[in-house]
């Protein structure tokens, strides 16, 4: 009896580093850390340390505003979440800027290499005297009650924030971005043929029941074909990923007009990815660049936010941090697997100390020159890049 029990100890012993040596192999080293590792998830970024942050705030950029007609330096406070597109084999970054009133707009800039970048002068879409000023413009900027006070600064936020892009089969560029009053965010939509006019196209949910709605962040789903991203439609519509607490789900014929997935009972949204208690998410998931259509799934890298109590121990409190879902492909609405940790995680000065402490926030993603860049905002005040070979 203890002969056989020695040898039955031996063949666990043995068989338990057959599994630790297999793991270990198949266990590729990320810049952070991903527990649960697999062949449909990006498994590594590297932050480029020797030029990031990639794009600052400035002073030497002003153009005149619409709305107040004064000189304005659009960009001088902070440059933030920005996005990505590939065109005629260069990389074109929308991103969004505040100027030292709080006012957002979204500028671009355009490199060869996808690391150094060059600034137009001028932002190219912005709160103006138009039917969305309504949305984009704080009231209170009107009132003439500006002040200068550190203290008031959040007071006075508005303007036309965090921008995601996608091509459509026609060949425009649309782009989801928020339009922010100072009180309630709304999900609006935009289109261009250039990437440097835009046609502001309105709210994305603009009917009486969710017209008042806090609404952010839209990710369509979408597939890479050659450098190009082009919205994939499933099931003869097209998907979007939305929310800053919770992610909801809704459907489009034109990429213009949207529906949001509703339960059929309740009335209400239907919620896909939730926070966890005792992650990085826990406190609340956003999403980040486009949905990414695979043989395996959608994949959608999103932003998570750690709670002041039941959360990731190993971060600060509301440290913003990145990870992955995998959605079903015919059925958006499922999910199918997710990262037990995250990606990507503020680990730098520049990402740990700003506007906002303790946050990467992810949100531009191109392939380009056989490489995946990865674009994320530092501590809300500045711009980075990571690159994977994957």
């Amino acid at each position: 009896m203890y002969k056989k029990s020695t040898n039955s100890s031996k063949l666990l012993v043995l068989i338990t580093l057959a599994l630790l040596f297999s793991c270990k192999q198949n266990t590729t080293k990320t810049s952070d850390s991903i527990d649960n590792q697999s062949d449909w998830m990006f498994t590594e970024f590297v932050k480029v340390d020797s030029i990031n942050p990639i794009l600052n705030p400035s002073t030497n950029l002003e153009f005149t505003d619409p709305i107040t007609q004064t000189s304005v330096k659009w960009e001088e406070r902070n440059v933030l979440n920005p996005t990505a597109v590939v065109k005629d084999n260069k990389v074109y970054l929308m991103y969004r800027a505040q100027d030292l009133n709080g006012t957002s707009r979204i500028g671009m800039a355009i490199s060869d290499d996808g690391l150094h970048f060059t600034k137009m002068v001028s932002p190219v879409l912005f709160p103006d005297n138009d039917a969305m000023k309504p949305y984009e413009w704080n009231y209170k900027k009107d009132g003439k009650e500006q002040k200068n006070s550190e203290s008031c600064y959040f007071c006075y936020f508005d303007g036309v924030e965090d921008p995601r892009i996608v091509e459509s089969d026609t060949g425009d560029y649309i782009m989801t971005y928020t339009a922010y009053d100072g009180k309630t965010a709304r999900l609006s939509v935009a289109s261009s043929k250039d990437l440097k006019t835009w046609t502001k196209h309105g709210l994305v949910f603009n009917d009486e029941k969710y017209i008042d709605m806090w609404s952010k962040s839209g990710a369509i789903v979408s597939e890479l074909k050659g450098n190009k991203v082009i919205a994939k439609q499933i099931n003869g519509q097209y998907w979007m990923y939305f929310g800053d607490t919770n992610l909801y789900m809704a459907t489009s014929n034109d990429l213009i007009h949207w529906n949001i997935a509703e339960n059929e009972e309740s009335g209400k949204p239907i919620s896909v990815l939730h926070p966890r208690m005792g992650y990085y998410d826990s406190r609340l998931v956003e999403p980040g660049p486009y949905a990414l259509y695979k043989d395996e799934g959608i994949l959608l890298i999103y932003n998570g936010s750690n709670a002041a109590n039941y959360n990731d121990s190993s971060l600060p409190k509301f440290t913003y941090a990145a990870g992955q879902a995998l959605f079903d492909n015919k059925n958006p609405f499922k999910l199918i697997d997710r990262t037990e940790s995250f990606f990507i995680h503020p680990d730098k000065d520049y990402e740990k100390v700003g506007e906002v402490n303790e946050v990467c926030f992810v949100e531009g993603l191109v392939h380009f020159n056989n490489q995946w860049f990865l674009y994320y905002g530092t501590a809300d005040s500045k711009i980075a890049v990571a690159v994977s070979n994957q």
